[in-house]
């Protein structure tokens, strides 16, 4: 249970908070801080599993305008300190995880005076590898590009440019004006210059490097030990617990995890949990690795062990050559014959391979992972050298080779599990998502993916986390936890506040859930518009030509809270289709009578700036975009008065994963359309109209440019979930 000191110092820090920030407190916000607090502080410090029942993981919905940034970093660093815990707080988004470290946090800890050390976690990709410099630095003395390298690794060539980029690096690193963090340093670093400075885990020699000492990311590493709060995002925390967990953060039976923007942590499990190879590209690659291999047996001779180790790599390359030769064809013909839209994509219908794939297929699975293990052989033995005082070979001539054999090892794994998992890759009884590309080059790319995120998080994170806060404006659809819960392999507490008592692994991972009423006043603030087009988003060509021929006018009507006679606001049109946008983007052109940005001429970063720009200025301005401006985007006060949303979001079902999830669904007899598309534009919907409100003094209009959102029987369904702006339903 919370204790009564610990409820009065987050009384205290909250009151100090907002008379420091002139704020007045939210009811939302207070709500969302104790209910945080609360299930913190019933959490078991000295025997997590007393209780098989207790739910370890809360999910607080919190609309735009509860300050749950402020609410949850209220609530858990007090708590966490007190049951002796890491808080690790991840984000969707690079972007907000830069916020979080560079302001919000700050804000925070300035306000309250606590005394918290936060720092901001990346992956070893972010740091330069002061070994790696200096090895292209030799390489270019030398006129060299280092050893033989495989197609898709991109050698430093030596030239005047990288030489002097090269120079100049070294020069701040070894002046201590730069830390080795690529995102400090003030100018920009090609992609092809970083990736020669950076390493892997497999490439990294850790303690035996002999630049140890000044090794950046083991330096930022050491900081993120000594924290309390580690900020990260969620493709970072999902590769340190894919690595078992304390490999790059704390360990997880040590931590309470914040995942703010949590909506997004299932698709990013999904990224982690796919893989895939490519054909010709393998190929190709182990007839380098053949190449290669006499080389290195040359070069360390005197290690011992090495001949015969590398004698194994050369028969199990030449062992994985053959199949992978011939599979081509078998996989080229079901692209040849594939029957559906896409002639560069076929789909293994229910993710089942024919009868007559899995023989070479079964094969390959059993190649490659005797290729990974031979690998992983070599690389142990080379490791073991570089420790080794008595070894003949020079640990400067046994560097490259490890590192190289670090990225052999890393590829061979990747391909490993692609085969293994094309003839298996059942998680939870549901298939996983199989499927071919062709690109271009007439290489086949075969990949694998879950449909569902449940398996892994159950494993990786419910499993092994002390706590787990979950939090976003959107984790509801139609109104219910319950895909969120179902995706995520959650069971939702009933809503008398005592889940079902069990041994069952889902009752082991229930999550309780939270609904925070944002403090908007949504019927005041805003009005919500569905115009007659005479066209709705079901007929596709009508629709497209009644935007172009409507959005002009709806474009000059002033919404709510504009200022008449200044004239000027910002508007947002989202669509779901980048050909619609495309070409209504071309019809209107320059005839709307204000700027245009289309999301795709310019980065995302360069159409808010000329957006804030031309607002400030005194011109209007609106922005054409796409899903990633219908989610996140902050466009507060008059660089935003006026949504409209071009067609309801439901996505066209030929994507891999989710057709194989509606075809999973529809199996088990369910509905796909009420138990996956309708939810997802549901979600995608009310993060659309979350554009329009972004602080207590905004106000606006939205309008739907989809009758369906009235005429079909889903459409109720939709409206009813959407925040409650008044409705003007024409």
């Amino acid at each position: 249970m919370l204790s009564e000191e610990l409820k009065a110092d987050i009384q205290q820090a909250y009151r100090a908070f907002l008379e420091n920030k002139d704020f007045q407190g939210r009811p939302g916000q207070r709500q969302m801080i104790g209910r945080i607090a609360s299930f913190l502080g019933a959490l078991d410090k000295e025997n997590p599993d007393a209780e098989p029942a207790l739910s370890r993981v809360l999910a607080v919905e919190a609309g735009t305008g509860t300050g749950k940034t402020v609410a949850y970093l209220l609530s858990v660093l007090p708590v966490a300190r007190a049951l002796g815990k890491k808080v690790v707080v991840s984000t969707g988004t690079v972007a907000l995880q830069g916020q979080l470290a560079e302001r919000d946090i700050p804000d925070v800890l300035a306000a309250t005076g606590w005394d918290y050390q936060c720092v901001l976690a990346k992956g070893r990709g972010r740091y330069l590898c002061p070994l790696r410099l200096q090895q292209s630095q030799d390489a270019m003395v030398a006129q060299q590009a280092g050893l033989h390298l495989y197609e898709d690794e991109l050698p430093l060539r030596a030239n005047a440019d990288n030489v002097a980029t090269l120079n100049t690096l070294a020069t701040a690193l070894a002046a201590g004006e730069w830390d080795g963090d690529r995102d400090h340093w003030p100018g920009k670093i090609e992609d092809i210059t970083w990736q020669a400075l950076t390493v892997d885990r497999g490439q990294c020699l850790g303690y035996r490097c002999r630049h140890f000492a000044d090794c950046c990311f083991f330096q930022a590493r050491a900081a993120v030990d000594e924290a309390d709060c580690i900020v990260a995002n969620h493709d970072l925390v999902m590769s340190d617990l894919h690595l078992g967990g304390g490999v790059i953060l704390p360990a997880p039976d040590e931590c309470i995890y914040v995942f703010d923007e949590a909506h997004k942590l299932g698709d990013t499990t999904l990224n982690h949990a796919a893989s895939f190879a490519r054909l010709k590209a393998t190929g190709q690659w182990l007839d380098q690795i053949a190449a290669v291999l006499p080389q290195m047996a040359e070069a360390l001779a005197g290690i011992d062990g090495l001949e015969e180790t590398i004698e194994q790599c050369q028969d199990a390359c030449k062992l994985a050559r053959l199949p992978v030769q011939q599979s081509y064809p078998a996989f080229e013909a079901l692209l040849l014959n594939a029957a559906n839209d896409k002639p560069d994509q076929y789909r293994f219908t229910n993710g089942l391979l024919p009868e007559a794939l899995l023989p070479v297929c079964g094969q390959l699975s059993a190649v490659f992972t005797a290729l990974q293990n031979r690998f992983g052989q070599l690389h142990k033995l080379l490791d073991r050298a570089l420790g080794d005082n008595f070894c003949p070979v020079p640990d400067v001539d046994i560097e490259q080779y490890f590192q190289q054999l670090g990225q052999w090892l890393r590829r061979a794994e990747g391909v490993a599990d692609c085969w293994t998992d094309l003839i298996g890759g059942e998680q939870a009884g549901a298939p996983s998502a199989k499927w071919l590309t062709l690109e271009e080059g007439g290489d086949i790319r075969v990949s694998v993916s879950p449909i569902i995120a449940a398996d892994r998080l159950r494993n990786l994170l419910w499993r092994q986390a002390f706590g787990v806060v979950l939090t976003s404006a959107t984790l509801r659809s139609l109104g219910s936890f319950g895909n969120f819960c179902r995706d995520l392999g959650l069971h939702e507490v009933s809503p008398a506040g005592s889940g079902s008592a069990g041994s069952s692994e889902v009752d082991m991972y229930q999550v309780d859930c939270q609904a925070i009423t944002t403090g908007f006043d949504y019927a005041n603030a805003g009005e919500l518009v569905v115009p007659e087009l005479g066209a709705d988003g079901g007929q596709p060509g009508m629709h497209t030509e009644a935007i172009i021929r409507e959005l002009p006018a709806l474009l000059e009507q002033v919404p709510q809270g504009c200022d008449r006679e200044k004239g000027v606001w910002g508007g947002l049109v989202l669509f779901s289709s980048r050909r619609q946008m495309d070409e209504v983007a071309a019809e209107l052109g320059d005839n709307l009578g204000l700027q245009l940005l289309v999301q795709g001429d310019l980065s995302v970063g360069e159409v808010v700036r000329r957006h804030r720009e031309a607002i400030d200025s005194g011109n209007r301005s609106v922005i054409f975009g796409l899903a990633s401006f219908a989610e996140g985007m902050d466009l507060p006060g008059d660089y935003c008065r006026h949504v409209l949303i071009a067609k309801l979001p439901f996505a066209v079902p030929d994507e891999p994963i989710q057709a194989t999830l509606a075809e999973w669904i529809e199996a088990r007899r369910g509905n796909a359309f009420a138990e996956m598309s309708l939810p997802q534009a549901s979600l995608r919907l009310i993060q659309a109209c979350g554009r329009l409100l972004r602080n207590d003094t905004d106000t606006g209009r939205i309008t739907i440019l989809d009758r369906r959102i009235l005429t079909k029987t889903y459409g109720r369904q939709l409206l009813d979930a959407l925040p409650p702006f008044r409705r003007v339903l024409e």
